[in-house]
Formats: structure tokens, C-alpha cells, sequence
């Protein structure tokens, strides 16, 4: 476990002396960062010793609520467990007016063994496997987003560019144009330069199919933890930027009926000892020069996608995103240079030939996304899965939907999976699926709007 001690934080507050306050983050289960704002006073204890922080907090639900159908077991009281800052994660938080810091932190057990109900170590824990094999895996993420603009509508809408010589809004889809990115200019500027702040390697950005909505890429690297921590960051500061901006951003899977969802891809390589690229058949000429080791991958990735969909969908918006003809995959399909596809072989040379998988909605958490992959991947390989026919360039594809496209049958479906626990944890798979169920059992019970338009005064 790499923690920050306090000679990174005396270098930190020597570069910058005026810092006054730091937000501690945590991140829970379902991808949504809690924190706590401590004064100067106590960094060195933060940095030296950890704070104490209740065991809850990483197993709230969606609405920051504890479960009560969870198992009490040790947690009767709500007892206190250590946070510990992460190495390499302090940084200024150039979006608010005041002097303030943030660092990423870690739960940990009293006695300093890792929690493993925090997703950042069920993740560690899901990767040992792989490692053993004696391989590396180098992941890039790709966020998709909305814009809000603000108003005293009584529902979100999403912030439109205007039609030149009007102020008439924009409507249809606009795909990476320019105009868009010029709108928002000096909000895209800061975004960038928040980025640089905070050490997150942002690449490119650009308008996606919906108006209102971004996509930003960060590069790629060969720490899968850092990938995912610098997902979470991002999410972080393009909503801070945006409240800066006077609008509001969101990654929510599916905010607005027939306009695009919102996604989280994951692109993948995996390198062996001497650094060559095992997904790549390094002395074939096909095109794709595909390994067996990479079809094995997919193979095992088709296998455990069902049993995934509760992480890739964790929520009850997150079926919205599921339609046909959406880029939103229903099936465990594979292809070559087709984005109508679950795993996506892109167009690369040897050296960057990698898997993108295309299934998880930007609403999901990305560490556990990442370990409910790297478990695909390693049954994939040690099983040697045969995946289904590769999808080729420019083919039709029938629309066949065999993903679990209703919440209750995603939950399901990960409660009866046996492999995704050898390497999530059984322990936390079963809270998870608890917490998850207790959500879909509560948001169900509720009466929506659109009951009473259709049904109270026809019945």
C-alpha cells in the first residue's frame, strides 16, 4: 500500500504556504467521493497517523444513507476505522477561493491492514492474480459527461450552444464540432489547467453525440490504480469547475430521455516481463494481428459480462442507458474497429494493440469496473475461453440482447456468479448485491410522476 508520509506534505507546504484547509477524500462503493475538511492544524496527524472516519462511510448507499438489511456483524455502533492519505495525491484545489488542498484516502483496518470493503483494495486485490502470471496491464479510461445549464426549470436541462445570430438553442446532433468546444472555451481552458494542477493526464477532449455533452480522454498507464484514481479526480474537478462556470456537470448515466447516455470506456493492453505486448501476434501479418492470449481475454470477458452488470450498471438510471441503437452494447459481442460492439479491438499498431471495453456507464465506479475486468481477463486466459465470431469492419449487426437490461436481473445474476467472487471477494460481493437490492427494492416502491399522468384520473 502506497501511502503519502509527511515529507511529501512538508515538501507540499513549502511550495505552497498559504494552504489553510485540505479536503480529505474518500471514496465509497458506489464511485461517489465523501470528504472531510480539516484545518492546518491536523495535516501532520492526517500524514503520520491517519484519521479516524466512520466504518460506514465506504458502505453508504446512493443516497449517502446506511443499509439496514446489511449484516451488522462488527459495525453495531458505526465504529471507527483509519483513513490514511495516498501517495502522490495532494494537491491545490485551484476552483474554490479559498486556500484549500485535497489528497486522496485509503480505509484501512485500526491496526493498519487494508479494508477490503474499500474498492480501491478490492481492485488491488483482483489484480494479485494477473501479476502472478507475470503480466502488466496498461489502461486508459474515457469519461463522457453533461453540461446543465442553469435556470428554475423543474428538471435539468442540458446546456445548449446557441444558433449564431439567435438565442435560439442548438438542437440535433453536432459531433465534434468546433463551435461546441469554442462555446465553452474558457470552461474547457480550465478544466485543463485544473488538470495540470492536479497531475490528472488529460488528453483530448471533444463534443460528443448529444447536445451538451463531452467526452475526455486521459492517457494511458501502466498503473491500473492510478487510472481509476485519476477517473474519480477528473469527475471531481469538472464538477467543481463547472459550479465555478455558473452551470453544472453530470455523470450520470442516462440524465435526458432520446438524446445519447453517457459512458465509461476502457482501453487495455497487457504486456509481458521483456515488455512485448501479449495481446499482439507479433509474427503474424493479418490485420488484426490478433493473439490467442487476446482471444482468450475476450473469451473470459463475454464469459463474466452478465455476472458484471451490476457494476458496469449500478443503478436504477443506469438501464436507461440500455436501448438499441444507443453505442450502449446489450450483448457480449466482439469486433474489430466497431463501435457497435461490448469489447472493441481498436485500430493500432503491435505495441498498442489493446481491448476497449464499451459496457460500463459513466455513473459506475471505476475501480470496481476495472476489477470486475481484470477477473474476465485472468479466467479468460487461464481457462483459455473461446470467444464468440469477431464482428468485422464495417459489418451489420443483428440486435440481440442477452445482458441483463433490467436492474433485478443484473442483481441477480451477480448474486448467483461464483467466478467474479473469487476475485472481488465473496464478503464484499455480498454486501454489495445487499446494498444494491436494497436500493432497487426502496426506488421501486416509490410512485413516480408519470404513474399518476397516466393512471389516476383513466382508472
Amino acid at each position: 500500500m502506497q501511502l503519502a508520509n509527511n515529507e511529501e506534505l512538508d515538501t507540499f507546504l513549502k511550495i505552497h504556504p498559504s494552504i489553510k484547509m485540505m479536503e480529505v477524500l474518500m471514496i465509497d462503493m458506489n464511485g461517489i467521493i465523501r470528504c472531510k475538511r480539516i484545518p492546518r492544524s491536523e495535516f501532520a496527524e492526517l500524514f503520520t497517523e491517519g484519521l479516524k472516519s466512520p466504518a460506514s462511510t465506504v458502505l453508504l448507499n446512493v443516497k449517502g444513507e446506511f443499509c439496514d438489511e446489511l449484516d451488522k456483524a462488527d459495525l453495531d455502533g458505526d465504529p471507527d476505522r483509519l483513513i490514511r492519505p495516498i501517495k502522490n495525491t495532494l494537491s491545490i484545489i485551484p476552483w474554490l477561493e479559498s486556500e484549500t488542498a485535497q489528497v486522496l484516502s485509503t480505509f484501512t483496518e485500526l491496526n493498519g491492514e487494508p479494508n477490503l470493503f474499500d474498492s480501491r483494495n478490492v481492485l488491488i486485490n483482483s489484480l494479485k492474480p494477473l501479476y502472478a502470471l507475470g503480466l502488466k496491464l496498461v489502461v486508459a479510461t474515457e469519461l463522457e459527461f453533461y453540461l446543465i445549464k442553469s435556470g428554475d426549470s423543474s428538471r435539468p436541462e442540458p446546456l445548449l450552444s446557441k444558433i449564431p445570430g439567435t438565442n435560439r438553442d442548438q438542437s440535433g446532433i453536432q459531433y465534434a464540432m468546433p463551435e461546441d468546444l469554442w462555446d465553452h472555451d474558457q470552461f474547457l481552458d480550465d478544466v485543463r489547467s485544473a488538470c495540470d494542477c492536479q497531475n490528472i493526464p488529460m488528453t483530448t477532449i471533444h463534443s460528443e453525440y448529444a447536445p451538451g455533452q463531452f467526452e475526455i480522454n486521459l492517457h494511458h498507464t501502466d498503473d491500473p490504480i492510478k487510472a481509476c484514481q485519476d477517473a474519480f479526480l477528473l469527475k471531481r474537478l469538472v464538477k467543481g469547475i463547472a459550479r465555478k462556470h455558473s452551470m453544472a456537470a453530470t455523470f450520470m448515466a442516462k440524465p435526458f430521455k432520446d438524446i445519447a447516455g453517457s459512458g465509461l470506456h476502457i482501453h487495455m493492453s497487457l504486456y509481458d516481463k521483456d515488455g512485448d505486448n501479449v495481446f499482439a501476434d507479433q509474427n503474424s501479418s493479418e490485420i488484426p494481428a490478433i493473439s490467442s492470449i487476446l482471444l482468450h481475454a475476450i473469451g473470459g470477458l463475454s464469459d463474466l459480462m452478465s455476472d458484471s452488470m451490476a457494476i458496469f450498471a449500478p443503478n436504477a438510471n443506469s438501464y436507461r442507458r440500455l436501448i438499441p441503437g444507443n453505442f450502449a452494447p446489450l450483448t457480449p459481442n466482439w469486433g474489430y474497429n466497431h463501435r457497435d460492439v461490448a469489447l472493441r479491438v481498436p485500430v493500432s499498431n503491435l505495441k498498442n494493440m489493446r481491448i476497449e471495453h464499451r459496457v460500463s456507464g459513466a455513473d459506475a465506479n471505476p475501480y470496481l469496473v476495472l476489477s470486475a475486468i481484470v477477473a474476465g481477463i485472468h479466467h479468460g486466459i487461464t481457462q483459455e475461453c473461446t470467444p464468440s465470431m469477431m464482428i468485422a469492419e464495417g459489418a451489420e449487426i443483428e440486435e440481440i440482447i442477452t445482458l441483463p437490461r433490467i436492474w433485478p436481473d443484473a442483481i441477480n445474476e451477480f448474486g448467483s456468479g461464483v467466478a467474479l467472487s473469487q476475485y472481488l471477494g465473496a464478503d464484499f460481493c455480498k454486501l454489495y448485491e445487499t446494498v444494491r437490492r436494497s436500493e432497487m427494492e426502496e426506488i421501486s416502491a416509490q410512485i413516480p410522476d408519470i404513474d399518476y399522468d397516466w393512471y389516476l384520473r383513466a382508472m
